[in-house]
């Protein structure tokens, strides 16, 4: 029953309708007996920092970003988790009365994801395919439960080397470039790349790369079906982490930031599933 008590969160983004986040979200407040909603709202890339007043003005407890806005939102908070800060990408907000926090969840997602899987990450070499906002928030997030060592392949070498330099910031070490046509071994590789958002794109990597004694993770989530490379990794009995896990974690994170208690998992995947 909402009523003008309840909590107020939302998903800013552009489109916004196919999201899952709102039955992933209600479903944990209905089961827990939270007095929060959750809703999406479509804005317009030029209307953002109007958005963001108004929700501020409303009185919301917070709001996820997603695309086109992830990167737009950093000059509109007043503070950055480390996650944020090195990506360059808010994917969550939490209001409070001094102002806002940006806070980037999918990395952090991707952690909880490998544990359900019981891929252990500490000590083992990690081939990161791509350099944007969602690998890097992984690759700070990875650095930060002990990983050995980190390669970074992208098709520009050169934004791998940025990201390496700004990893590098944070003090984490074992950082190596690579270009995607020269993939070096790893235990586990992640593919923080958009292919995989369309039934006809390639896989990230050569098939034959995909074999036992590697582990993958896949941060492209495509609802009601698999990507190629976690089709592929299953096809082969190699262990693999599909987008719906990091999804489902990163609103874990996302949820506990806002309401200070453990989400009901069970109910949020179940809603996703």
């Amino acid at each position: 029953m909402i009523s003008g008590k309840t909590g107020l969160l939302a998903l800013v983004g552009q489109p916004v309708g196919h999201s899952l986040s709102p039955a992933m979200h209600n479903a944990a407040f209905v089961a827990d007996g939270l007095d929060f909603v959750y809703v999406c709202l479509d804005v317009d890339p030029d209307e953002l920092p109007a958005a963001v007043k108004g929700l501020e003005a409303l009185k919301a407890r917070g709001f996820n970003v997603t695309m086109p806005h992830k990167r737009a939102m950093i000059p509109l908070v007043d503070e950055l988790d480390e996650e944020a800060r090195v990506s360059g990408a808010v994917n969550t907000v939490v209001i409070e009365d001094f102002g806002l926090r940006g806070f980037n969840t999918d990395g952090g997602g991707m952690v909880m994801a490998c544990q359900e899987a019981s891929i252990e990450l500490s000590g083992k070499s990690v081939l990161l395919l791509g350099a944007g906002g969602t690998a890097a928030a992984i690759a700070v997030a990875f650095g930060n439960v002990g990983i050995g060592e980190l390669h970074i392949a992208n098709r520009s070498v050169e934004r791998a080397a940025h990201l390496r330099d700004k990893l590098q910031g944070t003090g984490m070490k074992g950082l190596l470039v690579h270009h995607l046509d020269v993939l070096p071994d790893a235990e586990i590789v992640i593919n923080a790349t958009p292919l995989g958002m369309n039934e006809e794109d390639p896989i990230p990597v050569p098939p034959a790369y995909v074999r036992e004694g590697r582990a993958f993770c896949d941060a492209v989530y495509r609802p009601g079906t698999q990507t190629p490379l976690v089709r592929l990794a299953r096809e082969r009995g190699v262990p693999v982490v599909a987008g719906d896990r990091m999804l489902l974690y990163q609103g874990v994170l996302a949820q506990k930031l806002w309401t200070g208690r453990e989400p009901n998992v069970k109910a949020m995947d179940q809603a996703i599933s």
